[in-house]
Order: structure tokens, then sequence, then C-alpha cells
């Protein structure tokens, strides 16, 4: 009986050592997928992200290579406003010896509107031309007449500094020719860069004395006798919205003539012809003014100032007093 209950117990016993041991067993292979699992998706995860890195490897060195290759551009060549085209079709150099000796106003066309020339006086002398430009700011050291590369080659020498009077900037350069593209290179103190920019001195603005020859017709060739005549007048440049009375009374007495200009306002305080001068005879309706004529069929320039704006402004402009169909008074 006894080994009887031993045995029992002992089968007891191994049957809970084998159902132990299968749970062990059951337990095992069910966590083994699991594992096996997620060793596959880890792998599978290294692979794809190793695809990935490679492809992101190639991209950021080719931005990177780009985005080095644009900052390289940007600091050898800084952005600038786009150039402009200067000077007019058909124009023709015209060099020291067809003018008179003398100082001038003259207009200058610059190639950047980050170079603004407010006015410019051109002498004449022994043959040689030069330029005083009065600018509209003080951001330029020096100036080159040549190209930015030229300039940067160049000895120091050869840059020409400006000079102060009251409060503006002067630069003083030499002029080949006018109506001719002249190359000048600008240097900036902020960035300490060499700018190009070319420029044009405008014959076509220089008062008809300036010239040996007569470029248009004179009180003495067309033979006009002392008296009043009506000539058609024509009136450019500024905004193109003032105008003057057309048809003008001129007047010539002792050989010489005087224009009466009638302005489209009463805004304007003075006229400068020839570097004189002249005040308003009326300002009521309209700015009138007399002026001196001394030249017929073509363009001479006289300066206007306005007081339409917020602060007074001489405004640049180009006159003609037709001949063709004068009438006597």
């Amino acid at each position: 009986m006894k080994k009887f209950s031993a045995f029992i117990s002992a089968l007891i016993l191994a049957s809970a050592l084998v159902s132990c041991s299968s749970s062990d067993s059951s337990s095992s292979e069910s966590s083994a997928p699991q594992v096996s699992q997620e060793n596959s998706i880890e792998e599978s995860t290294e692979e794809l992200t190793e695809e990935q890195t490679e492809k992101v490897t190639e991209e950021v060195q080719e931005e990177t290579v780009q985005e080095t290759s644009e900052d390289s551009q940007e600091k050898s060549e800084p952005q600038t406003v786009p150039p402009e085209e200067v000077g007019y079709e058909g124009m023709t150099a015209v060099y020291a010896d067809s003018l008179a000796d003398g100082e001038y106003d003259i207009s200058v066309d610059s190639s950047s509107s980050m170079f603004k020339i407010k006015k410019c006086k051109l002498t004449v002398a022994d043959g040689q031309m030069t330029a005083s430009m009065v600018m509209g700011g003080t951001g330029y050291q020096w100036l080159f007449m040549g190209t930015a590369d030229d300039a940067e080659n160049a000895d120091e020498s050869a840059y020409i500094p400006y000079t102060e009077e009251n409060d503006t900037c002067i630069f003083t350069v030499p002029v080949n020719a006018l109506d001719e593209i002249i190359d000048c290179a600008a240097y900036s103190k902020k960035k300490e860069i060499w700018y190009d920019r070319q420029l044009v001195f405008r014959a076509d603005s220089l008062s008809d004395i300036a010239f040996k020859e007569a470029r248009g017709n004179t009180v003495e060739t067309l033979g006009l006798a002392d008296g009043v005549y009506n000539m058609e007048a024509s009136l450019s440049g500024g905004s193109g919205k003032a105008s003057i009375s057309s048809p003008a009374k001129v007047t010539i007495t002792d050989g010489k003539a005087t224009a009466e200009i009638v302005w489209s306002s009463n805004k304007y305080d003075y006229m400068i012809v020839n570097d004189e001068k002249y005040l308003p005879v009326s300002t009521e309706e309209n700015s009138v003014f007399e002026i001196p004529v001394e030249v017929f069929d073509s363009a001479f320039t006289v300066l206007a100032d306005t007081t339409a704006m917020s602060t007074p402004h001489e405004i640049e402009y180009k006159i003609i007093f037709s001949s063709e169909n004068a009438q006597a008074e």
C-alpha cells in the first residue's frame, strides 16, 4: 500500500514536472517568434535607413555644394540694381576741340540709380575737359576711370578721391569726349567693393555758346530785324506735366533776342539760362519770365526751380523756338 501510494505520488510529481516543462516550452515557443519578428523588423529598418541615409547624404552633399557656390558667388559678385542704358541712338562723340574754353552746366547719364549725379559742371581748357559731379550721396570713397576689374588691379594713385563742399560730395573726373559711353568704377565705403558704372556726358544739354560752330540758327543767320515775333515754342524734360505757352513772344532789340516764357503754373520762382538767374516778371496766374535766346531751331537747356513740391527743386528742361513760321507783329 505504501508502495502504491509512493508510486501515485511519483506519478503525480512526474505529471506536474511534464506539465511545467510543457508550459515553459510553450511559453518559450510563443515568445520566440516575437523575438524573431522584432529582429526582422529591426534588420529591415536598418536596411531601409541605410538606403535612405545614402540618398539623404547625396542630397545634403549636393545642397551643400550649391549653397557654398551661391555663397561664394554672392561674395564675389554682389547683387546690384540692374544697369540702365545710357546715351541715345545716333550720338557722335564730341571732343574738346569743338568747344570754346569755359565752364558749362551739363547733364550726365548714369547706368545706375545708385550712382546719382545731382548736377555737373564741365570745364573746357587748353583742349582738355574735366567734369565736377555733385553726387546725390556720400557712399563712395573713390572713382576710377575704367572697369571695376581694372580698378582692383590699379595702383591707388590712380584712384580719384572726392572733395566736400557744403555737405556735398564732389568728384572731378577727366572727360575724353561728350556723347560717348565712358566706363567708371565706384568704390563703396560700406561694402568695400568696386562697382561698374557707365557715364555719358550729354552734348545736347550744353548751351549753344559752348560750341565753336553754331548748331542752330541765330538772329544774324535768320536776318531778323528788330521787332516782336510770334514763334512756335516746345518744351521737353521734367515729368512731362509742365508746359509753356506757344506761340511765344520773341522780342529782338539791337540784334539780341529775348523770349517771354509763360509757364502752365505759377510755382516757378526762378530760371537759370547760361548760368544766369532770372526772376519772374509775374506770378499772378502763371509764372512769366523773360530770358535770352541765342539759338533758334535747336534745343537749348534751361533750369527752372519749382516750389510745387515739399521742397524747391531745380528741374532741367529743353526749349526749342522754331523760326520756320515766325510772324512779326
